[in-house]
């Protein structure tokens, strides 16, 4: 990721309608192997690339991907015109976010839902809603501060019941209780109008649940995320306690079903956040959903 967002701000990348153009695409290539092969002889000390090579395989790609070429922004524009409902997917969380994220643990491009039109080319205005997706707990994979991970039988009991590894690395993800100060990062940033809550079973056979609502730093309560990462690592979480639930929710298909204590520890979700819930899932598959609130209604 980081050598292709690289060579995009030094004006080395390859667009998609470069691809196609054979002549244009020899010529960008001519123009940047010499760096390019500097690099992997002087520096990584791997052989060249040869140019021939690099340009028969694409040709190959072209031939293959030029039918499936257009300027997406005009497609999408269309659509939405027609009376389509298109939805734009993020990859990766807020705090992984270049610009807003928990810099140097970050990825390499902008995560939050701002990005979608960026990306797309769509303006502001044609969204309509951002839906933001969160678990029940808080998990980080990876180096990096985490105020309210835990370190004890609880932080592996939502690991091991959630199956809480990377999706990429395959690394086991710390756990943590729910950290409503990140939320709410994510809540502004975003422009979240809705939550998703994902994963809502694992907390199952907890007695007690507790939900990060502040944090404690040198004898001040702080509300909001704190941009310094040595401050956010010195922070201690400030906690309220709801109470737990035994019940197996993971075949519950109604949201009026499902335990007092269950609904209980949602709203004050929604209380903590200011935005409503439209989703609830209690398992990985499809009728594991509980939609409360069509995001496209």
């Amino acid at each position: 990721m980081g050598p292709a967002y690289e060579d995009k701000a030094t004006r080395h990348g390859f667009r998609f309608v470069d691809l196609i153009d054979p002549h244009v695409f020899k010529e960008k290539l001519a123009a940047i192997l010499p760096e390019i092969n500097f690099y992997l002889e002087q520096f990584l000390g791997e052989q060249p690339i040869e140019a021939e090579a690099i340009i028969s395989a694409y040709a190959a790609f072209a031939e293959r991907l030029t039918p499936y070429v257009a300027n997406v922004s005009v497609v999408i524009d269309q659509a939405v015109k027609s009376g389509c409902q298109v939805l734009f997917e993020g990859a990766q969380g807020t705090h992984l976010d270049i610009d807003h994220g928990t810099y140097p643990f970050v990825t390499s491009s902008n995560t939050v839902s701002g990005n979608a039109c960026c990306g797309s080319g769509v303006g502001p205005g044609t969204i309509s809603g951002v839906l933001g997706i969160v678990k029940a707990y808080t998990t980080r994979v990876g180096a990096g501060p985490f105020p309210s991970e835990l370190f004890d039988d609880i932080g592996d009991y939502l690991q091991s019941k959630g199956a809480e590894f990377g999706a990429t690395t395959g690394r086991r993800r710390r756990c943590g209780w729910l950290d409503t100060v990140i939320l709410n990062n994510a809540v502004r940033l975003n422009g979240l109008t809705g939550i998703a809550i994902t994963k809502l079973d694992v907390l199952g056979g907890l007695k007690e649940l507790k939900i990060c609502t502040a944090y404690r730093y040198k004898g001040q309560t702080l509300e909001n995320f704190p941009a310094s990462l040595k401050m956010l690592g010195e922070c201690e979480p400030i906690y309220e306690t709801l109470d737990g639930w035994d019940e197996d929710i993971s075949t519950i298909g109604e949201y009026d079903r499902l335990p007092i204590k269950v609904k209980q520890y949602l709203k004050r979700i929604e209380k903590l956040t200011g935005v409503p819930i439209q989703i609830v899932s209690v398992g990985p598959q499809r009728d594991q959903t509980i939609v409360l609130e069509n995001p496209f209604g």
